[in-house]
């Protein structure tokens, strides 16, 4: 049974004791599965009493770790095969962009980013020096025109001020942790982003801190920081994905589907928590009650929605066996036929379609489908390798091997990016409270 048979047994008065107990065990539901998605917190009591005396929430234990330095990123992979480090990255990606962006969370979007406008602020700087306001917007016009070096030197200079608020210091750390961010200081920049949330732990700059441990390869320090989000701000979807691609980073897949499924039932209508429980299927190891719950739920509030039609049908192929197999196969190919009537380029849909067709021995159909999807999507190394095996068993060894000789050249192309950004990308060296790391900082 699941929630969705609650109105038809609603109807059934011989079934109605049985509704009532599953409304009661769906009312208490979000609860449990906090205990799964929540690391142990021992001073989650003494937070929840001071936090209702005073009616702000505060650090009340310091961060169980501190970033030490940085390092280069030389290995991405870490546990698991080259599919789960790619959606591991994914994931990680897709959660710092719910972040505000500089343009946006710290008020870079100002249009006075062009030179004859930060001339204009420069001279009204000069002649209120202590405007803190006209200050502020000086240095974002410098931030939005890339000169960081400015940005930053009048942002300190701001904060050096004796009469700032507490909002004021924490928007003006904030601020700098956007601008060494976007000036390739990820080390400068987590720091700045931790005293924002220490001075003011919002749910803005919790949530940022976060991202940026996560984007930075810290799981571990990140899902400190999104627990502690998660109970300060219960209400926040963005803070139980953030939680749940943390653990899913550290290769916990149960618990990083109870926080996502959780974050989507905040509000059902958002599709943002069913996309990131959709990504996180792909590297699943065990069949999740929870996610096919929460992706069929989706699907039956927007069944117009490409993505809701693509990621059941993903389900309901991981839900295959035996005894299922045919009915499953028929509705997953429907599903699947409508996401690309909804989205004539919607490439995954037709490489699905066509493995369909391959296990139905249909190889004419599934190679029709397979060269579709190249397409629409002409880098997709799996379709041409899948393309490739039906070719060869349909005799057509010419072809085959054409399309082999693209799956690896795509695949050392695939390589060689994903090396490249992986030296791009400076790793975070976390070390305990009290403990020195043996890794030295770069800077």
């Amino acid at each position: 049974m699941n929630r969705f048979d609650v109105i038809k047994l609603a109807g059934d008065a011989g079934n109605r004791f049985a509704a009532c107990v599953f409304v009661m065990s769906m009312l208490v539901a979000p609860r449990f599965m906090n205990g799964q998605c929540q690391p142990e917190n021992k001073n989650s009591d003494r937070s929840k009493q001071e936090n209702s005396v005073t009616g702000v929430p505060q650090f009340y234990d310091q961060p169980s770790f501190t970033v030490a330095g940085v390092t280069d990123t030389t290995n991405l992979g870490g546990h698991g095969s080259d599919t789960v480090v790619r959606t591991r990255e994914s994931l990680a990606k897709d959660t710092v962009s719910l972040s505000k962006e500089l343009s946006k969370a710290s008020g870079t979007d100002s249009t006075h980013g062009d030179a004859t406008s930060i001339a204009d602020l420069e001279r009204a700087a000069q002649a209120n020096p202590n405007d803190f306001q006209v200050s502020y917007i000086l240095a974002l016009a410098y931030a939005k025109a890339e000169r960081y070096a400015d940005s930053s030197s009048k942002l300190r200079a701001l904060l050096n001020r004796k009469d700032n608020s507490v909002q004021a210091r924490a928007q003006l750390h904030h601020a700098l942790g956007d601008v060494e961010e976007k000036s390739g200081n990820a080390l400068g920049a987590v720091r700045e982003y931790q005293a924002a949330a220490e001075v003011e732990p919002s749910e803005t700059n919790l949530f940022d801190w976060g991202t940026e441990l996560l984007a930075h390869h810290a799981p571990d320090a990140a899902a400190e920081v999104f627990a502690k989000g998660n109970r300060l701000f219960p209400q926040s979807s963005r803070m139980l994905i953030g939680l749940g691609v943390s653990w899913h980073a550290r290769g916990d897949y149960d618990r990083a589907i109870s926080c996502v499924s959780e974050a989507s039932d905040l509000n059902p209508a958002d599709p943002g928590p069913y996309l990131f429980l959709g990504k996180m299927m792909n590297s699943e190891t065990t069949r999740s009650k929870a996610l096919a719950e929460r992706l069929q739920r989706f699907l039956q509030l927007q069944p117009e929605n490409a993505q809701a039609n693509y990621y059941y049908a993903l389900v309901l192929s991981n839900g295959r066996d035996a005894a299922s197999g045919a009915a499953n196969a028929g509705q997953q190919q429907a599903l699947l036929e409508k996401v690309i009537r909804l989205d004539p380029k919607f490439a995954a849909a037709y490489l699905q379609l066509g493995i369909l067709e391959s296990e139905k021995k249909d190889l004419p159909k599934a190679i029709a489908v397979f060269s579709q999807a190249i397409a629409v999507s002409p880098d997709d190394e799996e379709a041409h390798y899948r393309l490739a095996q039906a070719y060869r068993l349909s005799g057509e060894k010419e072809k085959s091997q054409q399309e082999l000789r693209r799956y690896k050249e795509l695949s050392k192309q695939s390589k060689e990016t994903k090396e490249r950004e992986s030296h791009e990308i400076q790793q975070f060296v976390i070390s305990l409270r009290g403990q020195t790391s043996a890794q030295p900082s770069k800077q």
